[in-house]
């Protein structure tokens, strides 16, 4: 049976609010305004501070556990987790994280992933792209050419030629790291350009990756990846910490 659509309109606000809720505190947590360990108010207590309902305060709540950002329990209340149970590739908590400054620890963290997964994941695709893929990512190639990526188009191309890449290993374990990889992606490229502009234009790294991976050539492909982030790692302004060497071969 069809809603109402007044109450398709009340479900809709109710979403939009417990979402805001979970993002508000879930920028206080992840920007250190909440510490590990501290407790959240009460339900009825912050629902009013915040006048809205409880049932909203709760999904939000909710949201953030899903998340690994809290863990609620009877008696003790909403404790914000330890920040090795907190999901670091939900997209949602990239994004909160990324919205401020984030320490040295965090983007040596992402890249450091990235050069453990992404060089593998090109390797792969080089053996196992299929022509859809590969125009896909030339198409996302030429959009990158078109609008740089000092736009949000331009990084919206960026995000999509890896997410291509991450599809093109067969894999279904590295396809599930896409959304949360593609976010990185996007929010690396747009820190590195928050104060200053980009140094130099990264699309022909790209297009390294992509001659080598349609070129089926898998050594080429670890490695034109390899270099990608080497050189991502050198645009961005981040302290290196010399006894852990990132994306070097």
């Amino acid at each position: 049976m069809k809603q109402p659509k007044s109450s398709t309109r009340t479900k809709s606000k109710a979403l939009r609010l417990h979402g805001t809720i979970a993002r508000d505190l879930g920028l206080a947590i992840v920007s250190g305004q909440y510490k590990v360990g501290d407790i959240l108010g009460g339900e009825i207590s912050s629902s009013e501070q915040l006048h809205v309902s409880r049932t909203a305060y709760r999904e939000a709540v909710r949201i953030l556990s899903a998340k690994g950002l809290v863990e609620s329990r009877p008696k003790v209340g909403t404790r914000v987790s330890p920040r090795e149970n907190w999901h670091l590739l939900d997209p949602d908590v990239l994004g909160w994280i990324f919205s401020g400054n984030p320490d040295d620890s965090v983007l040596r963290g992402v890249f450091e992933l990235r050069s453990i997964v992404e060089p593998a994941a090109a390797a792969l695709a080089a053996t196992r792209r299929d022509q859809r893929q590969l125009e896909l990512m030339r198409d996302a190639l030429g959009r990158m050419r078109l609008h740089t990526l000092k736009v949000e188009a331009g990084r919206q191309a960026d995000q999509e030629f890896h997410a291509v890449l991450l599809e093109a290993t067969g894999n279904p374990f590295v396809i599930s790291l896409t959304k949360g990889f593609t976010t990185a992606v996007g929010a690396l490229t747009e820190y590195k350009q928050r104060n200053v502009p980009l140094a130099r234009d990264p699309v022909p790294d790209h297009e390294r990756v992509y001659e080598a991976v349609a070129a089926g050539d898998p050594e080429a492909a670890h490695q034109a990846m390899a270099d990608l982030i080497r050189l991502a790692i050198m645009d961005t302004p981040v302290e290196q910490d010399e006894t852990r060497p990132v994306a070097r071969r």
